[in-house]
């Protein structure tokens, strides 16, 4: 259920800070918002499947507490970021 190589190295450089960049909020958020969209995919076919289910609330998760840190640091950098990825309405 992860995500290709290809697809990764595109949200990357799409969301990276600078070159070379793969630590920043920005970019684990992105990466994670491309993981659950797949995973929420998958389980309109196999409904059942909660072994997957769990590993997508720890990446909801993970991806909450990465926004509330981006949050606290930089208010406007975080405001970018949920516009750009379409997180909040």
């Amino acid at each position: 259920m992860s995500i290709t190589a290809e697809r990764k190295a595109e949200v990357i450089k799409d969301n990276a800070r600078e070159k070379g960049d793969t630590g920043s909020p920005e970019v684990q958020v992105a990466i994670l918002t491309d993981r659950i969209n797949t995973l929420t995919g998958h389980f309109k076919a196999h409904h059942k499947d909660n072994h997957s289910r769990r590993g997508l609330l720890m990446m909801v998760n993970k991806r909450r507490s990465l926004l509330d840190y981006l949050k606290k640091k930089d208010e406007g950098r975080y405001q970018a970021l949920i516009a750009k990825l379409g997180l909040r309405k």
